[in-house]
């Protein structure tokens, strides 16, 4: 399944797809040649706008032809993307920008624009290395879009077109940009689909828990083969345990968290097949080398999904109101609404709100909205795995909340919260927008109303569900995996610092081997913890509000 090559980035595919579907000519009829209108456009910035009006030209070479041609090293990124520029009629500009992070040395930097959607950015000692580095940037997150798109792009043919005959013409002939949105609906059902009867199958073997997949997350991998679950969580509540010096308790079971835990065991599995000594299971794991850094990334043409069944607590859940008709309304309700919340014991606060009694002895944990906004910067790998590799994020987010009518408050939480940060980010980190749409809900019959704080977690490889008293914070007796007598759940920091230490071993990095202490491994990522530092202070300054800071307590264990 995950026997694929490249690297995923964290992929800007969806607002390629908006452009094509913009941009596709609806005709093959013959019209004048697209010419660039500038070569340059100032120092180190090149512009080409291969737009033209009436119909467009039919290709002598089509799109999947170059993109061939770019994978068997025939031709580079750049030429890659104006040959594609001129057959798929878009704005490209590859222009200078700063660095980004605290880089030592003499570094160029550049970045890719197509038709207003900004790429990641390249760096080189020299301006054509940057360049040429930008725009591989751009292309390893176009190609997943492109080549799902392969259907509707303009195929090369040196043979004028037929004569017109009476017969049903198809919607992608007249409407192009209507079947790559069906194209990108046939995907947005295989993914709830997909975590339907992945979810069905663990309830059948265990009916007695099927009560607990009330709130579900669950983390899809897209490949070319399809798609496929590899993590789900379920839960609604926080521990009302203390915070645990020991990393045996878990302090939050929200379904989100839960299921982005679970994800992390999935890449802990992934990183030791990878590091293995046995080629076959490396050649069998999501990860690859890259040349450019000592860093791992996914491989190209593997993108990462998150599908919820309920809209997130927190920002996300802002009030309609708010967005169609904030005028009416006090100035300080929109910052209450808006802002960070916290959640204590399944309820939601803003940190604004006078409602919460901060005195109070309670394990408080952000919002779950504001855990994903977090994650579309920092990554959903956290701390510990950014050590081997780069920032892993998710290209879409799906809400299959049948109460749910509204993401807009979502996409201003997710999103527009932190528009604007990447440029303050170390190298590798960005803030990466998903799609967010609304799918059909996956819902699985119960009529068991009891286990109510229960919570269960899996991930693909583990034999069988485990499921954890989300008030605890501990697995329970009857849960069919169990860990040992002191029932520490398998996603708990301790069991994550084991699975840290495990892969460290492998690939033989002795610096993190020694450290002495879960939080000491933290803080070594030192990447990770500036973009963390530089996120709470932006939220911060745009008037959010400030981020919880944990007890250290809780992180100052060994094994």
């Amino acid at each position: 399944m995950f026997q694929t090559r490249g690297s995923f980035r964290g992929s800007r595919g969806t607002s390629f797809a908006q452009l094509l579907m913009k941009n596709l000519p609806a005709s093959s009829q013959p019209t004048e040649s697209c010419e660039p209108l500038s070569t340059s456009n100032g120092p180190g910035k090149d512009v080409f706008d291969h737009r033209v009006r009436g119909h467009a030209v039919k290709p002598k070479v089509s799109p999947k032809t170059l993109i061939d041609r770019y994978r068997q090293g025939e031709t580079n990124g750049v030429s890659l993307l104006h040959q594609l520029a001129q057959i798929l009629q878009f704005h490209l500009e590859i222009k200078e920008t700063v660095t980004t992070g605290n880089v030592p040395g003499l570094y160029f930097a550049f970045r890719v624009v197509i038709d207003g959607v900004e790429y990641e950015t390249g760096m080189g000692t020299t301006k054509k290395e940057a360049r040429l580095k930008a725009a591989v940037l751009a292309v390893q997150d176009l190609l997943p879009t492109l080549e799902n798109l392969n259907s509707v792009l303009p195929e090369a043919s040196d043979v004028p077109p037929p004569l017109p005959v009476k017969e049903q013409t198809s919607i992608s002939d007249i409407h192009p940009c209507r079947a790559i949105h069906e194209r990108k609906n046939s995907v947005n059902l295989q993914i709830p689909h997909a975590v339907r009867d992945r979810l069905t199958k663990l309830m059948n073997s265990h009916p007695e828990f099927s009560a607990c997949a009330g709130t579900t997350a669950a983390f899809i991998i897209q490949t070319s083969g399809g798609c496929e679950v590899v993590a789900i969580g379920t839960g609604d509540f926080n521990t009302r345990e203390s915070a645990s010096p020991s990393g045996r308790i878990v302090h939050d079971s929200h379904a989100v968290v839960t299921a982005r835990r679970s994800l992390m065991r999935f890449l802990y599995r992934h990183l030791l097949m990878f590091f293995s000594k046995t080629a076959n299971l490396t050649e069998k794991s999501i990860f690859q080398q890259n040349s450019s850094n000592a860093l791992l990334s996914l491989r190209d043409g593997i993108t990462l999904h998150l599908y919820v069944n309920q809209l997130p607590k927190g920002a996300a859940q802002i009030p309609s109101k708010l967005r169609l008709n904030p005028l009416s309304i006090a100035a300080w309700q929109v910052n209450n609404e808006i802002s960070l919340h916290l959640s204590v014991e399944g309820k939601v606060f803003s940190v604004f709100s006078s409602a919460f009694d901060h005195s109070v002895s309670k394990v408080v944990s952000m919002s779950t909205t504001d855990k994903l906004t977090q994650w579309q910067v920092l990554g959903y790998q956290g701390a510990l795995l950014s050590h081997f590799i780069e920032p892993i994020y998710v290209q879409s987010i799906l809400i299959g909340d049948s109460s749910c009518t509204d993401i807009r408050g979502m996409e201003i939480s997710v999103s527009q919260r932190v528009e604007g940060i990447t440029s303050q980010l170390p190298m590798f980190y960005c803030m990466m927008r998903p799609h967010i749409s609304l799918v059909p809900s996956v819902a699985v019959s119960s009529t068991d109303s009891g286990h109510l704080t229960y919570g269960i977690n899996w991930s693909e490889g583990d034999s069988s569900l485990e499921v954890v008293d989300g008030l605890e914070g501990r697995t329970v007796e009857e849960s069919p995996f169990k860990s040992g007598s002191a029932l520490a759940s398998r996603l708990c920091k301790a069991a994550m610092l084991h699975r840290f230490k495990l892969v460290a071993k492998e690939a033989q990095r002795q610096d993190l081997l020694a450290t002495s202490s879960y939080r000491e491994a933290k803080r070594m990522a030192k990447p990770y913890q500036e973009a963390k530092n530089v996120l709470r202070a932006y939220l911060l300054q745009q008037g959010f509000g400030s981020w919880l800071v944990k007890l250290s307590v809780s992180d100052n264990f060994s094994m």
